[in-house]
């Protein structure tokens, strides 16, 4: 986490929470949720709409700052913590995209290496790893990678309904949902 947002959080340490305002999709791509695509519906599953996923960030500086202080608080809501507030994310499928490079080497949307200790699909063919920082879906542009990785034995290949996948991961995928059932 960066100095300055720990200082924040030092000085201000009783900001409220800000839920539905961000978003992360299955390519890793953050997305800015205003009031207008709050209302037009949820960020992802059913009833989810272009209009309710608001608007792509492009701003490499800004994207740099969240993946920095993206975390993740005890009940599995992930967060980005922005100064003294955490601005809890809405998933679209889990809390991690992951990158397939062409020597297998697997890296978070964020950047970081990671290890896999198992591969694992689901109903709808969604391929999700379970690595040491938990769990999260193969990037789209990255299955041809993952798929000769399954063939050639270096991961292990079980099914598992999405269900069991949110259930193992331990994560909540809307936090703003979870807020309103509170």
């Amino acid at each position: 986490m960066d100095e300055i947002v720990k200082a924040a959080m030092a000085k201000w340490p009783n900001v409220p929470h800000c839920y539905g305002w961000l978003g992360l999709d299955a390519r890793g791509r953050w997305w800015m949720r205003d009031e207008r695509a709050q209302r037009a519906g949820p960020f992802a599953g059913a009833g989810a709409t272009v209009e309710s996923r608001g608007a792509e960030l492009r701003h490499d500086k800004l994207i740099a700052f969240i993946h920095r202080n993206y975390d993740c608080d005890e009940h599995g809501q992930w967060y980005f913590q922005n100064g003294p507030q955490r601005v809890y994310v809405e998933l679209e499928r889990l809390p991690w995209v992951w990158r397939v490079d062409d020597t297998g080497e697997v890296r978070t949307h964020t950047g970081q290496p990671v290890a896999v200790q198992q591969a694992w699909t689901d109903e709808e063919g969604w391929l999700y790893l379970q690595t040491e920082r938990g769990w999260g879906n193969v990037h789209s542009q990255d299955m041809h990678r993952a798929a000769r990785l399954i063939e050639e034995g270096v991961w292990g290949l079980e099914p598992l309904p999405y269900a069991g996948v949110l259930e193992r991961a331990g994560c909540v995928i809307s936090p703003q949902a979870a807020q309103v059932r509170t």
